[in-house]
């Protein structure tokens, strides 16, 4: 709908009756002696019991009978919630109609019974009938008037309005679906708006009372309009050529001709069941490029007919299944009968597509079952890729105990590593209150399964022990949880927290430096840990305050992590885990682009671990440096080599800038700066810190590609033989990676239901944009010369050009 189009309806056209809801009072009553006052001690403080009267007056007299509420003596917030519907319909209100809401005390003596009454206009000065909450501000000691105009508005009148009545106004568009709800955002700015309730209540003390009554809305708008109103009026195209838009109230629902064409078709097919029907040439092209589309793209229903046709002869065209599953009329017995029986025969499709079956998109219990029993196919490494995003679909099952959690614990008992990540990524869903419940239900089953496990006879522990080894895991996060706290508190400067960090190792918590046992690592379940080294252990310099820990391994060795607090990671985790799913990809085309996707694991849906690269920001380095080049002389010298450096080191350092622009492109990388791109001794240049993804970036005008000067000086300048070779593994790695776009798309699809921010505010949004980055409408020449225009505009912009949309780019790095 366009920002021209209003759609609404007319109220002589409303054929049901007034309905709204009385709700509450607000404020505190005025205080009177009971009439029993000096009779009887007992009942000198009766309560007050209220009701309120609600009475429709039209053109200023009474139409209809008045109704009553019950009465409600739970002070001092005095709360009916009670539905009233009057005898009147919509149909018969006029442009001038009133309610009229008295409240009474019946606790009170006759003649002081009467609390207070206000009135309200049921259409507005835009004659649009009212919905939503209204605070109407009660006449105390007045009844309801209801002539015209009245005596008792239950309007606050304009220069009594303050932040109040400002708040409340919002608060009515916030409820009726006027204003994006935001979770977080919306809780802090419920909080603020409570301490200014409070504050405002305080200064201006509770001399008023207020009635809350919540009218009830409709689907659009509802414009006043009298019945038998002649809506015959002059075209205004006769006397000018503008374009008129009408609402058409049918827009959008399903053509019911065409639904039943369509129903008759595939009855009539489904009698004939010409196994034998083949495409012809033109329908057959349109088939191939309907099995091309991306897996978020909705067929449409000449699509969708076209491939329920050829469903027979497409039976062994393994792409064909997902499709055709989406062109299926489920709530017809007798399709989906047929549907799932063809699924069976159908010819094995890979695991790429039995991820697209587990999206919310599938709801039968078979097709998710056959989905899971195509990815038993695959091998553990590969099921490791997935598993984030298998855990986030056990939130499409249809039960908690369901094929995908069974199948997901069966593999993790034979695979500690697999049964370690199962553990950590249900445990953060269970801070999840809507699907708690289900995650629980996984982590009992694996619990339970892996108790029961015998040792090997290799040596293997028992199931016992191995769980075991998993829990002493959360021990060890929640006491680095304890050191945070501690550390955070002492006063002064990071170097005194790193003091009382090692001083806590080595006195008070002793017993982290040499465990009892060997842990598993949260990160890298295959390495055991023996306890941390204080001596080499440190904290970062930053608000957080995340430790830096060395841990002693099993083998001789050290492992270094760091553990942040306070800091949600698990959009972090998901950035990483995709880089590591796309050098694999990437390596299986046999191009190694030297990336570095570390290791991250969420732990709580504030805090986490990350695996400890040595290195070093670029920030850091041209600080001290100057340039690149210069500090890669200082390791890899070479006098025969290019500028000074080896060439194996200047190799390492342009493929992985040129895998980590593709890859930041394509996920929509914001807030690129030197300080989170670091360099390693050996030239492996890597990101890090991704809390703006999928187009998101604070700084205005980011350019496409996030390429530095500093960088491109470093391979020798826009116009040097390193330079091209670097936009040649550019456009060879884009073009690898836009095969598997099917395959990123689905595990994005699969994240629609997580907490990731960048997700959760739009998932459709977000699959959308991720998917524009491939340009699946491009061949592979066509994509070559795209990503040869994306490189050279972004590097333009990085040198001085008397351009405008240029300089705003150079600006991002500023």
């Amino acid at each position: 709908m366009s920002g021209n189009e209003f759609r609404f309806f007319l109220s002589c056209d409303i054929n049901l009756p007034v309905t709204f809801r009385v709700e509450r009072l607000e404020g505190s009553l005025p205080a009177t002696k009971s009439p029993y006052s000096g009779i009887d001690s007992s009942t000198e403080e009766r309560r007050p019991e209220l009701y309120v009267e609600c009475a429709l007056y039209i053109d200023g007299a009474p139409f209809g009978l008045p109704m009553k509420t019950r009465l409600e003596s739970n002070g001092p917030s005095y709360c009916w919630n009670e539905l009233i519907t009057l005898s009147t319909k919509y149909r018969d209100l006029t442009a001038h109609s009133q309610l009229a809401v008295t409240v009474w005390d019946v606790s009170r003596g006759k003649n002081e019974g009467l609390v207070g009454g206000a009135t309200i206009l049921l259409f507005n000065s835009k004659m649009q009938l009212k919905t939503g909450k209204q605070k109407l501000r009660l006449w105390l000691g007045k009844e309801a008037d209801g002539s015209f105009p009245t005596t008792t508005p239950g309007k606050v009148p304009r220069h009594e309005r303050g932040e109040l009545e400002r708040l409340e106004k919002l608060v009515n568009k916030y409820e009726r679906g006027q204003i994006q709800c935001v979770d977080w955002l919306d809780r802090l700015t419920f909080k603020a708006m409570d301490k200014i309730k409070e504050r405002e209540s305080s200064k201006n003390g509770c001399s008023h009372l207020y009635l809350v009554v919540d009218f009830c809305g409709f689907e659009h708008r509802v414009v006043f309009q009298e019945s038998g109103a002649n809506f015959l009026l002059p075209s205004p195209i006769a006397s000018t050529n503008e374009l008129v838009i009408v609402w058409d109230p049918e827009l959008g629902r399903p053509n019911p001709s065409e639904h039943k064409q369509l129903k008759l078709a595939r009855s009539l097919t489904r009698g004939i069941i010409d196994r034998d029907l083949k495409p012809s040439n033109n329908e057959r092209k349109s088939i191939q490029r309907i099995l091309k589309y991306p897996p978020t793209r909705t067929l449409n229903g000449d699509e969708r007919q076209l491939l329920w046709k050829f469903r027979f002869s497409l039976m062994s065209e393994k792409r064909a299944l997902t499709k055709f599953l989406r062109c299926v009329e489920w709530s017809d017995v007798q399709e989906a009968k047929q549907a799932l029986e063809m699924m069976g025969r159908w010819e094995m499709i890979d695991v790429c597509d039995a991820l697209e079956l587990l999206s919310p998109v599938f709801e039968s219990e078979e097709v998710r079952a056959y989905a899971v029993s195509i990815l038993e196919r695959a091998d553990d490494e590969e099921l490791q890729c997935y598993l984030l995003q298998l855990v986030q679909a056990l939130r499409f099952e249809r039960s908690d105990k369901s094929r995908l959690s069974h199948f997901l614990v069966q593999r993790s008992l034979s695979n500690i590593e697999l049964a370690s990540f199962l553990r950590w990524f249900v445990a953060v869903e269970l801070y999840d209150p809507g699907y708690a419940r289900r995650f629980y239900c996984t982590y009992e089953i694996l619990e339970e399964n892996m108790m029961k496990l015998a040792a090997g006879p290799n040596g293997e522990e028992d199931g016992f022990k191995s769980w075991q080894s998993l829990v002493r895991q959360t021990e060890l996060t929640a006491q680095l949880c304890s050191i945070m706290r501690d550390v955070r508190n002492v006063r002064g400067n990071t170097q005194k927290k790193i003091e009382k960090l090692r001083q806590l190792l080595s006195g008070l918590l002793s017993e982290l430096t040499y465990f009892e046992e060997p842990i598993r690592s949260p990160l890298a379940p295959g390495v055991l840990i023996t306890g941390i080294v204080p001596s080499e252990s440190s904290i970062f310099k930053s608000a957080l305050h995340p430790l830096r820990l060395t841990f002693r391994t099993q083998n001789g060795g050290t492992y270094k992590i760091i553990f942040k607090k306070g800091d949600d990671i698990r959009q972090d985790q998901l950035v990483v885990q995709m880089v590591s799913l796309m050098d694999r990809l990437l390596k299986l085309e046999n191009l190694d682009l030297h990336l570095t996707p570390y290791k991250v694991l969420a732990t709580g849906p504030d805090e986490g671990m990350l695996e400890f690269i040595p290195s070093r920001s670029l920030a850091q380095i041209l600080s001290e440096h100057r340039s690149i080049t210069s500090y890669l002389q200082k390791f890899h010298p070479d006098d025969h080599g290019p500028f000074g450096i080896t060439a194996s080191c200047l190799e390492t350092f342009i493929k992985s800038c040129a895998g980590y622009s593709v890859i930041t492109y394509i996920l929509g990388i914001g807030d690129r700066h030197l300080d989170n791109l670091l360099l390693r001794d050996d030239g492996g240049l890597f990101h890090v810190d991704f809390g703006f993804i999928l187009g998101r970036d604070p700084k205005p005008f980011p350019p496409p590609m996030k390429l530095c000067k500093e960088m491109v000086e470093a391979m020798g300048g826009a116009e040097s033989q390193y330079y091209t070779r670097f936009k040649s593994y550019c456009c060879e790695a884009y073009n690898i990676l836009r095969k598997s776009s099917n395959l990123i798309l689905n595990l994005f699809h699969l994240m629609a239901g997580s907490n990731i921010p960048d997700i959760a505010s739009d998932p459709e949004k977000s699959i959308l944009k991720l998917q524009e980055k491939f340009r699946l409408d491009l061949d592979d020449e066509a994509a070559i010369h795209f990503f040869q225009d994306l490189i050279n505009e972004s590097v333009s912009a990085l040198f001085p050009q008397m351009v405008e949309t240029i300089h705003r780019w150079a600006q991002y790095w500023r």
